[in-house]
């Protein structure tokens, strides 16, 4: 059992039931990205949303309940990923696990629990999920599902199957829609498609479609926030500075989903070590990609501020990406580089100007 407390919301890598809080209201799923989708399945477990009929208040110091039996809401998922798992093949996510950790506490969850899935886990019938992760491990009060959750061996349970199941131990399960975005808000919908402009579910597969043809608008609103790079500064090769453009160079977890290469208008948040303290604002330009006029080799990201000098070393970066410029391309000099840099930073101050007076 490995506990990483994350300011409020602790995850457990849960290979038992040893040190889980329990009992719980659980949301169920794989959550990569925490989209709008995900944010309407974990809802019904928050106690800020009034759902929680059966939580009261949290134990006192003595370790006594108040009232009525507490219930910690708790989101569900898999590590690694199924699809990794099956595959053999690493698979990036939009959301690494200190990022999922910071959006799930951003909306009151309590508790990540991450079930090792492996050939134990991925061989349990649907009965023996419930019974043995549910009811036995969790002590679960509650569950919300999205309606296309599959479970069990082979993916052989439904939605339906589990509110079927849960009944018998008198679990009531929540089966949330699935949602569609049409170009201005979400909707409940069974309607599948293949962009956001035409009726399009909600899912992490579309959002990672999205961003790799660097339509960073509508990923966007499909998240319901900015897509972010977290990264820490670490030294690049420092070629920026020879041409006026000094950029932090990003080391990102290997397991980041990187979108479309190329040149972006951002918003950078530098992250104090203390969790009370404002992170600074500053805006800027980030180039994804391999640097092919300086004859890169390897993919990097880097971010280059606006109106700013110091040193970012060490500090730890949350780069959002607001749109994307254009992609990236071999200048035939350094000086035709530099011109580029020069149009792509007036060109973002434009847009990063208007999506502040919008």
């Amino acid at each position: 059992m490995l506990n990483l407390s994350k300011n409020g919301c602790s995850v457990w890598v849960a290979s038992s039931s040893e040190g889980l809080l329990t009992p719980t209201a659980v949301a169920l799923g794989k959550f990569d990205g925490v989209h709008l989708g995900h944010q309407r399945v974990i809802q019904p477990v928050l106690h800020a949303g009034g759902h929680l009929s059966v939580a009261s208040s949290p134990p006192t110091d003595n370790g006594q309940l108040t009232n009525n039996e507490y219930t910690y809401s708790t989101v569900v998922t898999f590590d690694p990923h199924p699809q990794e798992f099956f595959t053999g093949q690493p698979r990036t996510l939009l959301t690494p696990l200190d990022e999922k950790v910071q959006q799930l506490r951003s909306l009151g969850v309590e508790q990540l629990v991450l079930l090792p899935f492996d050939k134990e886990l991925s061989a349990l019938t649907p009965e023996e999920f419930v019974e043995k992760i549910l009811v036995q491990q969790l002590r679960c009060q509650r569950i919300s599902i999205g309606q296309d959750f599959c479970f069990g061996e082979k993916r052989s349970g439904t939605a339906k199957d589990l509110q079927l199941i849960a009944a018998k131990h008198n679990i009531p399960v929540t089966i949330v829609p699935l949602q569609t975005y049409t170009g201005n808000s979400p909707t409940e919908s069974s309607c599948v498609s293949t962009t956001p402009t035409q009726d399009a579910r909600i899912s992490t597969s579309l959002i990672r479609q999205t961003l790799e043809h660097g339509d960073i608008e509508n990923a966007n609103l499909l998240l319901g926030r900015p897509y972010t790079l977290l990264g820490v500064v670490v030294q690049g090769q420092q070629l920026g500075r020879t041409i006026g453009f000094p950029t932090a160079n990003l080391q990102l977890p290997k397991e980041k989903f990187l979108p479309r290469q190329g040149v972006y208008a951002v918003r950078v948040f530098t992250l104090s070590e203390t969790s009370d303290a404002a992170p600074s604002e500053s805006l800027g330009v980030m180039n994804i990609g391999n640097r092919p006029t300086v004859n890169g080799t390897y993919s990097s990201a880097e971010v280059h501020l606006f109106d700013w000098s110091g040193d970012l070393y060490g500090k730890k970066l949350a780069v959002q990406l607001v749109k994307f410029l254009r992609p990236e391309q071999k200048f035939p000099s350094l000086e035709a580089l530099k011109t580029q840099i020069q149009l792509d930073c007036v060109v973002a101050r434009e847009v990063l100007s208007a999506g502040m007076q919008s």
